[in-house]
């Protein structure tokens, strides 16, 4: 069997070429089998496949066939023709193909053996197909020659444009490369057989971007092309990249691809600050931290090379502001190092610096990379609250104080240059118990209640100090008063003590141990001494030992206790302590006397009953009871008669008491109450003027006698100290009235001419005081000189 290229349709010129074109590059070998063409007998039939199985001479040999893609006619496409050598064209032959393909995209005539392609063929889809040919008997259906297998080759026709799989690209390159400098390798697939022809030959070009970019036309590798691009001049560029087959001949195929390159940055500006002086203010009482302002220096870079380190290089606040960088919007802020001070330092000037941490070697010619300002801070005034000074007291005070003792002296100034005077108090909250009082204008901390360490050993209060002009501006101040320990607790049992003594006991047997606590604490520790009390010192039942190690043993000094004479005694028993003065105090030990038995323990502390001999009935004591009932009674009346005869008849029979209306010559003043006081005069008395401004709606009774006393007695310390004790004994008073008065003492202190006119400081004897001085006192006390003065009389006074 052989091949023969011919087309069967003679019209189809294209045909034509492709079956010559098979017809040269087939290889063609034909074999005459033995004997003449005829049928297979039964018994050839039967011995086929035992032959089939040996190696036999084929009638028909090819190889493969070839045929072009992208075939576009309307006929099928001729691809080539099967024959054997049996076949003697009277159609007893029957040609059939399988394989891939076969029946869809191939067709074979049973008939002539002809092969045609019924679909468009792509070698890119597929670049051959393999399929097995059979000649059979077409009236038997039996195999004339064993079945042979053939391909069918695709032939590449340029069909494929260039395409940039990876496309579009985006690279970057820094800025002010070297010419030459590789930014990105491109990459275009040609689908087309690179083994046939130059359909997939691809030479690579550039349309857009000239001249700052080259590419390389075989290797597809771009390049920078101008020298010096600066990012800050232009930061992107779309370079257009051609891929063309046939080696770039005309008639090529061609494809493009876009690629985004941007410059990054580098480190060729230096930084600038837009402005060489900067003004700035800041209040005095700026927070240490806080901002003052915010200097900028700037840089045409970006990233890591706009990086800025800003810093105080000169100026005479170097010590007073510091400087920090802000690493998110690269600025410098200024702020406060130390206390700001109006009254010593009115303005600063700072040197400023910034500086690229980060420097490039290369670019170093660029520079200088950094660069300075100056900064005027002004220090703007503010009304500052009053300073103590010291900012802390401690004070030690002995508990046995006197009240309005002066224990320290608090002192505060105002800072600004006004110094305006200071108003002192107390946080009430810090002193609950109103244990402490301050001057409010001298600042002098005094007692206003009597303290005791063993109730509060420590205090903690908070002395405030008001601008006189301006209440809204107060300082305050800790004062930490620690109570000193006195001698003022005596000693006393741990606890109540009850001993038992057995009648069997011995002369010189320990009962029972005591021993004392105090709550004074001295520094040289507790130590108590015990005695039996001078009225039980010659006690002739017990006797005690101290110990001296602040315990006492109680002894007995006889024996032959019995229940029935005395069942209990009560000893008393002295302790003092070792402080100073020595205090003591005298407890009781309650000894009951017991039956014990041979081992001494106790059986029994009651002494036995002794019955009365007499019983009284139950009459007898009904008639006692009522007798005590009636005495009560008579008292009870008594009572209530003298009562009645004190008090006065003084409410009308005829006047309903629940219609009195008790009138008080006292009314308000509405608005006008504000004249009634000037408030002044009670922050500074030595301030307040003379001219006393009185109430316009009524006029005072009794005026003022605050007036007329000299100012060294008003601020004396006698009447501070009176006051206070004054104040103390009301707080104290159970049954004072629950409401706010103004209690007036006629106290003169220290400072008065006539010094006390009070009785109560006369001598006591039976003899008569004299009144002489009187006559040296005035016109005022010449009535007074004349009763009491002396008078000339001879007369014996016994």
């Amino acid at each position: 069997m052989w091949t023969s290229g011919r087309m069967s349709n003679a019209k189809n010129l294209l045909g034509l070429g492709v079956s010559l074109y098979i017809w040269g590059l087939m290889d063609l070998t034909t074999t005459v089998l033995s004997g003449s063409a005829r049928p297979l007998t039964k018994g050839q039939e039967d011995s086929l496949p035992d032959k089939l199985h040996q190696r036999m001479k084929r009638s028909w040999v090819w190889n493969q066939f070839f045929v072009l893609e992208e075939y576009t006619g309307t006929d099928p496409l001729y691809v080539g023709k099967l024959h054997s050598d049996m076949d003697r064209g009277d159609g007893s032959i029957k040609y059939i193909l399988s394989g891939e393909g076969a029946g869809v995209v191939f067709t074979i005539d049973d008939t002539t053996g002809d092969i045609h392609a019924i679909q468009r063929l792509d070698r890119e889809e597929r670049s051959q197909y393999t399929l097995r040919a059979q000649a059979l008997d077409r009236r038997t259906g039996r195999p004339m020659e064993p079945e042979s297998e053939f391909i069918i080759k695709i032939q590449d026709i340029n069909d494929n444009e260039p395409k940039f799989l990876d496309g579009p690209y985006v690279a970057s390159v820094p800025e002010m490369s070297p010419v030459g400098t590789s930014v990105i390798q491109v990459t275009a697939t040609d689908a087309d057989d690179p083994t046939y022809g130059n359909s997939a030959r691809v030479v690579y070009s550039i349309l857009q971007g000239q001249p700052y970019f080259s590419v390389d036309s075989r290797t597809g590798l771009i390049r920078t092309a101008l020298m010096n691009m600066d990012r800050e001049a232009k930061e992107y560029y779309e370079v257009i990249i051609q891929a063309k087959d046939m080696g770039g001949q005309l008639g090529g195929l061609a494809g493009t691809t876009t690629v985004n390159i941007t410059l990054s940055d580098v480190n060729d500006n230096p930084p600038r600050f837009p402005q060489k002086h900067y003004q700035m203010s800041v209040l005095e009482s700026a927070p240490i931290s806080s901002t003052v302002g915010r200097v900028v220096a700037k840089d045409l870079d970006e990233g890591i090379n706009a990086e800025m380190k800003y810093s105080l290089v000169d100026g005479d606040g170097l010590d007073v502001f510091d400087i920090n960088t802000d690493p998110n919007y690269q600025v410098g802020i200024i702020t406060v190092r130390k206390p700001l001070s109006f009254e010593s330092k009115k303005s600063y000037t700072l040197k400023v610096e910034g500086a690229n941490p980060h420097l490039e070697m290369r670019f170093l010619n660029l520079g200088p990379f950094r660069d300075t300002t100056t900064v005027h801070i002004s220090v703007e005034d503010v009304d500052e609250p009053p300073v103590f000074e010291p900012s802390f007291y401690f004070v030690e005070v002995p508990e046995d104080v006197e009240i309005g003792t002066t224990i320290q002296i608090i002192s505060a100034r105002d800072p600004d240059v006004t110094n305006n005077s200071i108003r002192y108090s107390i946080d009430r909250s810090s002193d609950p118990g109103r244990f402490f009082y301050v001057d409010i204008t001298s600042g002098a901390l005094m007692t206003a209640r009597p303290l005791d360490r063993e109730d509060v050993s420590w205090h903690n209060i908070t002395v405030l100090a008001m601008e006189l002009n301006n209440p809204m501006q107060v300082g305050s101040v800790s004062v930490m008063v620690k109570v000193l320990d006195v001698n003022d607790n005596a000693p006393e049992f741990a606890r109540f003590y009850e001993a038992f003594v057995c009648e069997n006991a011995k002369a010189g047997q320990l009962i029972q141990t005591v021993s004392a606590i105090d709550r004074d604490d001295p520094q040289e520790g507790q130590h108590f001494y015990y005695s039996l009390a001078p009225e039980a010192a010659n006690n002739p039942n017990f006797t005690l030992r101290d110990n001296q190690d602040n315990t006492a043993w109680i002894l007995t000094r006889r024996s032959g206790f019995r229940q029935h004479e005395q069942n209990t005694f009560y000893l008393p028993i002295l302790i003092s302590d070792n402080g100073r003065p020595t205090l003591s105090s005298t407890g009781t030990l309650t000894v009951h006397v017991c039956s014990c038995d041979d081992d001494g323990l106790v059986m029994s502390c009651n002494a036995e009953a002794y019955v009365l001999p007499v019983s009284l009935s139950r009459g007898a004591l009904i008639a006692i009871l009522a007798c005590i009932f009636v005495l009560l009674v008579l008292v009870l009346l008594i009572l209530s008669m003298r009562r009645q005869r004190k008090q006065p008849y003084i409410i009308d029979e005829e006047e309903n008491i629940h219609e009195n209306i008790v009138r008080y010559d006292d009314e308000g003043g509405g608005e006008e109450d504000t004249e009634a006081f000037d408030i002044a005069a009670l922050w500074n008395p030595r301030e307040a003027q003379l001219a006393v401004k009185n109430r316009q709606d009524m006029l005072p009774e009794i005026e003022s006698l605050s007036r007329y006393v000299p100012q060294a007695c008003v601020m004396d310390n006698n009447v501070h100290n009176y006051v206070l004790s004054k104040l103390y004994e009301a707080d104290m008073d159970l049954w004072a009235p629950p409401f706010d008065s103004l209690q007036t003492y006629m106290f003169e202190g220290n400072g008065s001419v006539a010094e006390s006119l009070s009785s109560l400081q006369s001598v006591t004897t039976d003899s008569d005081q004299s009144y002489d001085y009187l006559t040296d006192w005035g016109p005022r006390f010449k009535k007074l000189a004349e009763m009491y003065g002396a008078t000339d009389s001879s007369g014996a006074l016994w």
